[in-house]
């Protein structure tokens, strides 16, 4: 009785410390309210620049953690500061607009603002950022330094970080030296890590051209010059710039995403318009795509015969966001730290993406800090085992039908962003 009593008696011990984990414990019991307040952000998308709701719900949190809280910042961001001594400066970043989509997931506590939804995963960001300020403000024994919270307007068009830059949070506020955030995921499972070194996210500019012409009768052409035409031609010659001028182990994309013209089928009408948009990674790449759109544009319109006094009018749009680099010693640190703590299985090295993302104007304003953008995944498991892992048959994020697990999502992200925020201020 006493060998059998003693062997339950460490069968038990050895057990329990194995799968204990405070940290985790803890997210798991903040877990139900912090999905009550993600399906609240959830139900009350607000669009870019007008998230004085959501922003007021980021700072009442960061309050009651203990934070100090200043509102309004580059519109209406929020910056909450919590000093623990000296070390270093860590900012982390959540966005927190929605997008101008009408929602079709049937979630029962689906999108209320007709025409807007956070399709993009912004009320998830909204709800780690709240679970990683409260773990970091419960664990200050842990830590020394400084750690800046913001809460971000307008990233879906490329304006809130500026925004925030401008109006003097690196003035104002202490300048991080190291930056972190993290991003939901249409490409990964729900609760995998996924991480790139290097540049993340691409260049992103938007091309307006308007292509002058001669307007006429469409039965007399010879009497006018067709700008649907010369447009026509400026479009097929653009393919010619990623598949004949760039090098092709670099990544560029030009894409034509607006043709408009005319009014009549009997009238040649004196103008078209297109709208382009423009990824790359490189600056020199980014350049020399620039430089071939306006380039192509004036040759094709000289071709048909246009005087130089009506060539097109090239315009690039003043909304770009730069290309995001994750910073290489920062981000291998990291995804080590999320190997040991979740586990290689979660944690994979993914691969760069085309979209933008204005988390890069935090770096390139001070190219010394250290950054990093990571993935959590969101697609739910049954979801991506349907599929077999065809992303062609999964909705995207920015689509109607996104709904991640956003379970797994927040909690990996608090687990992830906390782990990582203690570890880069972590008491020597």
């Amino acid at each position: 009785m006493r060998l059998s009593l003693a062997l339950s008696v460490f069968a038990a011990f050895i057990a329990a410390p194995l799968s204990a984990d405070p940290l985790r414990d803890a997210v798991a019991a903040d877990m139900p309210g912090l999905i009550a307040i993600y399906r609240d952000l959830h139900a009350h998308p607000e669009l870019s620049f007008k998230e004085t709701r959501s922003a007021a719900i980021m700072a009442a949190e960061a309050k009651k953690a203990g934070f100090e809280v200043t509102t309004g910042v580059g519109g209406t961001g929020v910056v909450a500061l919590l000093r623990n001594g000296p070390g270093p400066v860590v900012m982390v970043r959540a966005d927190m607009d929605a997008l101008p989509v009408t929602e079709q997931t049937g979630l029962p506590f689906a999108s209320r603002s007709s025409g807007v939804m956070h399709a993009c995963g912004h009320d998830t960001h909204m709800a780690g950022w709240i679970g990683t300020a409260r773990r970091l403000a419960a664990s200050k024994a842990g830590w020394s330094g400084t750690l800046v919270m913001i809460a971000q307007p307008a990233e879906e068009i490329g304006s809130g970080a500026r925004a925030m830059l401008a109006d003097g949070l690196y003035s104002r506020f202490p300048k991080p030296t190291n930056v972190i955030m993290f991003h939901d995921s249409a490409s990964l499972p729900a609760g995998t890590i996924g991480y790139v070194d290097g540049y993340v996210m691409a260049n992103v500019d938007s091309v307006d051209i308007v292509v002058k012409g001669v307007g006429g009768h469409g039965a007399y052409p010879h009497l006018a010059k067709d700008p649907i035409v010369i447009a026509a031609r400026i479009v097929t010659t653009l393919q010619t710039l990623v598949s004949r001028e760039i090098d092709p182990l670099e990544s560029a994309v030009v894409t034509v995403g607006s043709f408009q013209a005319g009014a009549k089928h009997n009238i040649i009408p004196p103008e078209a318009r297109l709208q382009i948009t423009v990824r790359s990674y490189k600056p020199e790449v980014r350049q020399h795509l620039l430089d071939g759109i306006a380039r192509i544009s004036r040759a094709e319109a000289l071709a048909a015969g246009m005087p130089e006094d009506q060539l097109p009018i090239v315009t690039i749009r003043d909304e770009r966001t730069p290309a995001t680099f994750n910073t290489p010693g920062q981000t291998a640190r990291l995804a080590e730290l999320f190997g040991l703590r979740f586990g290689k299985d979660r944690v994979v090295r993914s691969r760069p993406q085309m979209g933008g993302e204005d988390f890069s104007q935090y770096y390139l304003a001070d190219p010394t800090i250290e950054s990093t953008m990571f993935w959590v995944g969101g697609v739910p498991q049954k979801n991506w085992d349907a599929a077999g892992g065809d992303l062609g048959k999964l909705p995207s994020i920015h689509s109607p039908f996104w709904a991640p697990d956003a379970e797994a999502v927040i909690s990996t992200a608090v687990e992830a962003m906390t782990s990582a925020v203690l570890d880069l201020l972590g008491k020597t």
